[in-house]
């Protein structure tokens, strides 16, 4: 059974915590101090914030950043920022899978690991990365980029928890063929706590924008969809954005409320969009109940129609947590496609939501130069990008010139809308 390290039940509170929470923030401030930006650094050049300084958060909780604490990597946090010309602004939390259980959290994605080797999440932030080398909505060189010339803060990901767990937990050894891991090992998932380290720095660095894109790939599509709502609050004048990119939500449904599984992490999600018991909400639901729950926020969605990655997570996650799939007899991947669809369809129920499925079992498109080449949806994904992220504009003008008001500005394809490919979203036979 996994348990806390310090004996407590997933999601019990400390004794005296608003007393404690100035004593703990003023400790840990003397142990790391402040990182702040340098204000002499030019736009368009990014830069490294090493061991960003504890903070209490919009939570009103004293937070402190750092990694896994997986055996052998490096538990210090850092994340990345860039100012752009314009006064708009990208939030972005970094994908690198998940980990919940003792198999799970036994494999983490480390490189040069033989292939037959299961890697299943990020444990640390890489020494010597950088958004700087990623294509995508990060190649502000390319003229099609609609936020080439934004203010960008890259939010890295190492906790195993999809960016909102705030949790010790002890796991064992599944038995790695590689690592000699000890027979039972630590985990920090601590995603949330990174967050709001991240957020308070952000309030304190970043000139109030007139427009935020707040996404996230893979586990940071999670991220992403769970943690906006706090970003609206440190922002509440700027308009708002959201896009979930290869997050269906897709897994077990024990998984959202057995142990192990999601609560592993001891998930925080905003109790004023999600209620107060996360477990009331299913994976599946979390984009539509954030969506529901802010109308002016304008919620999109990417994923291809049979993502790899997530299909292998799916699978993953009804290993421990079992449950009878969609489409038991047709496979994973049929199933998976069966679940996802549904929650696709369930979303639409939100007027300010939109998606884009394209064709394909690639994962993820934000980093990749499939950004500016993907249009089996027939539309490119940059111009649908692009038309969410301009109130008023429309699919096709786009422009720098176009005026949203002039006679026939408006294109045939229409405003920002649902799409996916020829045959994406067809029901597939279930056996």
């Amino acid at each position: 059974m996994n348990r806390c390290i310090d004996g407590r039940a997933p999601g019990a509170s400390r004794p005296n915590a608003a007393r404690a929470a100035g004593v703990a923030l003023g400790l840990l401030m003397l142990a790391t101090g402040p990182a702040l930006a340098d204000p002499a650094a030019p736009a368009g050049v990014w830069q490294q914030v090493l061991n960003p300084a504890p903070a209490i958060g919009l939570d009103g909780k004293p937070h402190a950043a750092a990694c896994s604490g997986y055996p052998g990597t490096d538990p210090r946090f850092s994340f990345w920022h860039k100012r752009g010309k314009s006064k708009n602004l990208v939030v972005y939390f970094e994908g690198g899978g998940a980990c919940w259980d003792n198999f799970s959290c036994t494999f983490p994605i480390v490189p040069g690991l033989p292939a037959q080797v299961p890697q299943l999440y990020t444990p640390q932030v890489p020494a010597g990365s950088s958004p700087a080398s990623y294509d995508g909505i990060f190649n502000a060189g390319n003229p099609a980029n609609p936020a080439k010339d934004w203010s960008f803060v890259y939010i890295p990901y190492c906790t195993g928890d999809v960016h909102n767990g705030s949790a010790d937990r002890t796991y064992a050894n599944a038995g790695h063929p590689v690592f000699p891991l000890p027979s039972t090992f630590n985990i920090h998932h601590g995603g949330f706590d990174n967050f709001m380290v991240v957020l308070d720095w952000m309030r304190r660095n970043v000139d109030k924008p007139e427009q935020i894109l707040v996404a996230g790939s893979s586990a940071g599509g999670y991220g992403a969809s769970t943690n906006f709502p706090w970003v609206q609050r440190a922002f509440p004048k700027a308009k708002m954005a959201v896009l979930a990119d290869a997050a269906q939500g897709v897994l077990s449904p024990a998984f959202d409320a057995a142990l192990p599984g999601r609560n592993s992490w001891n998930p925080q999600l905003a109790p004023w969009v999600f209620g107060a018991d996360p477990n009331q909400v299913a994976s599946p639901a979390i984009l539509r109940t954030a969506a529901l729950a802010s109308p002016k926020v304008r919620v999109g969605q990417f994923t291809t129609n049979f993502d790899a990655v997530q299909i292998e997570f799916y699978g993953v996650s009804l290993l421990t947590n079992p449950a009878l799939p969609a489409c038991p007899a047709s496979g994973l991947p049929v199933s998976w496609n069966h679940s996802a669809q549904a929650s696709l369809a369930a979303a639409t129920a939100a007027p300010n939501y939109r998606h884009y499925v394209a064709g394909g079992s690639y994962h993820t498109i934000l980093r990749s130069p499939a950004f500016y080449t993907e249009a089996s949806a027939g539309v490119a994904f940059k111009d649908w990008l692009a038309a969410m992220l301009t109130p008023g504009r429309h699919l096709g003008q786009l422009d720098a010139g176009d005026d949203d008001d002039a006679p026939g500005a408006r294109s045939p394809l229409g405003p920002w809308q649902n799409l996916a490919c020829p045959g994406c979203l067809a029901p597939l036979p279930c056996l």
